[in-house]
């Protein structure tokens, strides 16, 4: 983070994309409005993904775009770029995307074929908590309903998200894209408290009034562990504030909002974890971790 982003009070947008979309139309996914966006809904900054690339074989073309695209806009646009831990090099790429002063990296593990069990995964896990970057997994990127014949990816199961969480010795910091409520409950609930705290949930697909999901989360499984995102340019972007707006009070004060999590925060509890992990620290119980 920049010290600027660092001085704006406003929060880190943890997902948004630049980039067309394979298929269908999305509204301008261009960098330029992305700034402005940001700014006219509250956002001091974001985490930016490139959103074809996540449908690349190889992530390599997609991330030299995305480091050429928001360049110009250094402090607001904070590449998150995508590394794929079945793919030849992939260490380089992650140490590119830390020279990069990229706060996460980006993982598609059900466009990969990537399980639950697959070690790939729980090696980048493992090297996201030693750099202190966190890591991103987009559970899905639309609906069910809306999903086009020839996307036929399926969405990230919560088994997949706690083996990931459960990694034995691992300080990886995980941030969870487009879960509902039920996704959201079954990890968590799933998890140690210990584990529990390294794992955040951009809550831009949950539900707000009738049903309240977001103030039900906010009162089990606590409001640290929910993260402010804007979803540009897949979802409408006043989702996440309308879901604030719309809590119910449940605080002597009205107006005083829940201290919900945002990039820069989780970027800086990874950096903290990184810091304080021993450097010979033992991978112990890998295998057994993500297989549990």
């Amino acid at each position: 983070m920049t010290s600027s982003s660092m001085a704006d009070t406003r929060p880190v947008d943890v997902t948004s994309w630049i980039g067309g979309y394979p298929f269908r139309e999305v509204p301008h996914p261009d960098p330029e409005i992305l700034v402005r966006v940001l700014d006219r809904e509250g956002f001091a900054a974001a985490w930016v993904g490139h959103l074809p690339g996540a449908f690349y074989r190889d992530p390599v073309p997609s991330n030299r775009a995305l480091y050429t695209a928001v360049a110009p806009f250094a402090g607001v646009l904070l590449p998150a770029p995508i590394v794929r831990p079945d793919w030849p090099g992939w260490t380089e790429m992650l140490r590119d995307a830390v020279n990069a002063g990229a706060p996460a990296v980006r993982a598609y593990p059900a466009q990969w074929g990537l399980g639950p069990g697959h070690p790939a995964m729980a090696e980048l896990a493992f090297a996201c908590g030693e750099a202190g970057v966190a890591l991103h997994v987009t559970v899905r990127f639309e609906d069910l309903r809306q999903r086009h014949l020839m996307d036929g990816a399926g969405d990230v199961p919560a088994a997949t998200l706690r083996a990931l969480a459960r990694l034995a010795g691992s300080h990886c910091h995980l941030v969870v894209a487009g879960a509902g409520r039920e996704l959201i409950e079954e990890t968590h609930w799933g998890l140690t408290p210990p584990e529990q705290q390294r794992v955040f949930y951009d809550f831009g697909w949950v539900w707000g009034p009738p049903e309240d999901h977001f103030a039900h989360l906010i009162a089990t499984i606590g409001a640290e562990r929910l993260a402010w995102s804007s979803w540009w340019p897949l979802r409408l972007t006043q989702q996440s504030r309308a879901l604030v707006d719309l809590l119910p009070p449940y605080t002597p004060s009205p107006r005083a909002e829940p201290n919900l999590a945002d990039g820069r925060s989780i970027f800086g509890a990874a950096r903290c974890a990184a810091k304080s992990r021993p450097a010979a620290e033992h991978r112990a119980g890998t295998t057994s971790a993500t297989n549990r």
